[in-house]
């Protein structure tokens, strides 16, 4: 059994730290109900996080779907979703451009065995790097 000296720092746990965390969420609640009903409420971040914003793509450059292909994968999209979802190519048009990328030695896929399966992830090489950015 504890030490009746020491039982404040049971209630200090279990009670004190879970109501601190709780009471200003139920009082922002409230301020939120009580303003007047005919104005526009709109909601205030607890933090602000800035916007995520993609490099601009040099306009000067041509610019051809391998090319495009290989920026994406040098910014970092891994998987064939991602560098579908940012170039907006559809699967066999972006499926023949990736084995071109690979034939070609600019692209290396990595087969790795993930939580719910195999996974497939895809890097550029050094030399997919430097042709890029040349």
């Amino acid at each position: 059994m504890a030490d009746p000296n020491f039982s404040w720092i049971y209630l200090i746990f279990f009670l004190a730290i879970p109501l601190a965390r709780i009471i200003p969420r139920i009082f922002a609640k409230r301020r939120v109900g009580n303003k007047m009903p005919g104005m526009i409420q709109e909601k205030q971040p607890l933090f602000h996080v800035p916007e995520m914003t993609r490099p601009q793509i040099e306009s000067s450059k041509h610019q051809t779907k391998n090319m495009l292909v290989l920026g994406e994968l040098n910014r970092g999209s891994k998987t064939f979703e991602n560098i579908q979802k940012n170039t907006g190519l559809d699967n066999k048009e972006l499926d023949i451009i990736l084995e071109d990328l690979e034939n070609n030695g600019m692209l290396k896929v990595e087969q790795k065995q993930g939580f719910f399966g195999p996974k497939i992830e895809l890097h550029p090489t050094d030399k997919g790097f430097k042709e890029y950015y040349s």
